[in-house]
């Protein structure tokens, strides 16, 4: 296991460096994506407003606050669980070029198979770290589609953001395969007699 920090946008060499429970920090640009906004894009047909090319994408609906001048002030930025956006895994990165998904809970063998393909990671972080995501978030530098807030697209400036586990990689790996095999033979080890 090794520690990576990774610059956006990200590049398909940097991505498949990454290993199965490396850790990972990044600065620069991450995506805030939550279901509306995936369900704009690819079930109405709706372009993205941003480049997504080398992006990260972070699961999330912020809590924040309206400032008199327009901008958003960060309350509290947490992630949510990933699995049911799972669908939009594959054609964020097959059409949009997104190398990184940031979120929690994991995702399904589909977007495994992916990733491999592609060349993208799941970066899981931990739940419940909220306030320490918020404080890694520099700044809200700029929001798409607020009509669907908090689920709009966001773009958020970070420094030192993590860190966050390789917990599926570029190589057809999945941590939650693991855990879930792990546990199956755990279970068989088991004697009911």
């Amino acid at each position: 296991m090794a520690h990576h920090r990774l610059v956006t946008p990200l590049t398909e060499e940097a991505v498949r460096s990454l290993r199965l429970e490396d850790t990972v920090s990044i600065d620069g640009t991450i995506f805030g994506i939550r279901d509306a906004t995936q369900i704009r894009i690819f079930d109405h047909g709706v372009e993205p407003p941003a480049d997504l090319s080398g992006g990260i994408c972070l699961h999330t609906a912020p809590g924040v606050r309206k400032l008199p001048d327009g901008r958003y002030e960060k309350v509290s930025i947490g992630t949510t669980t990933s699995t049911r956006m799972n669908r939009f895994v594959a054609p964020l990165m097959d059409k949009y070029g997104v190398r990184a998904v940031v979120g929690k809970g994991g995702l399904l063998q589909d977007s495994v198979d992916a990733m491999q393909r592609i060349g993208g990671v799941y970066l899981a972080i931990t739940g419940g770290a909220a306030a320490l995501e918020t404080m890694q978030i520099e700044e809200i530098e700029q929001v798409w589609w607020e009509d669907l807030m908090p689920e709009c697209l966001w773009r958020f400036r970070v420094k030192d953001f993590g860190p966050l586990i390789v917990a599926i990689d570029a190589h057809g790996n999945s941590l939650y395969n693991r855990v879930r095999e792990q546990a199956a033979e755990r279970i068989r080890s088991f004697s009911f007699d």
